[in-house]
């Protein structure tokens, strides 16, 4: 009578189960394995899920490490993410030049003028494009700095910088 009894019970708690959640039914129907597979695959699509979100942000360093290299004055560091040809304003010149070039005058307006730090005022995207617009504080005053960064070979490099005394 005790082995009849088991199935019976058995099945009348699936069912009761079944009324209130199917898979409840399933898990205890198999014994548990049936949870074990769904908690798998639940898992896996989860981390799949998450993986591919996270992959499609693209992330903003480069826009970044410009503004810590402007913080700190750092020409050579500015230098990684400067392109070729770039747009350089000056307050007592503007014009286009190598990456060599920009960077020997950034180093001379850095060190000449005594960087204490960079203060974001705005930052965003225009068209596939990014800028930024900020002050430089410096030992000689303050500097209304604005540069802009365009994506090139699937790097995102610094088109034009502008220096106007404030």
């Amino acid at each position: 009578m005790g082995c009849k009894s088991i199935p019976f019970v058995k099945v009348l708690f699936i069912l009761a189960a079944l009324k209130h959640h199917p898979l409840y039914g399933i898990f205890f129907a198999f014994g548990g394995r049936i949870n074990f597979l769904i908690m798998k695959k639940i898992i896996t699509l989860t981390c799949a899920a998450l993986f591919f979100t996270l992959c499609s942000f693209k992330p903003a360093s480069g826009l970044d490490d410009v503004i810590n290299a402007l913080r700190t004055g750092n020409a050579t560091e500015l230098a990684k993410y400067v392109d070729n040809n770039i747009e350089l304003s000056m307050p007592s010149k503007t014009d286009n030049y190598s990456r060599q070039q920009a960077i020997i005058i950034l180093q001379d307006f850095f060190t000449s003028n005594g960087v204490k730090g960079f203060e974001v005022k705005h930052r965003g995207d225009n068209g596939g494009s990014q800028f930024c617009i900020g002050t430089l504080q410096t030992r000689s005053g303050a500097y209304r700095t604005t540069f802009f960064m365009t994506e090139k070979n699937g790097k995102t490099l610094v088109k034009e910088i502008r220096f106007q005394s404030m």
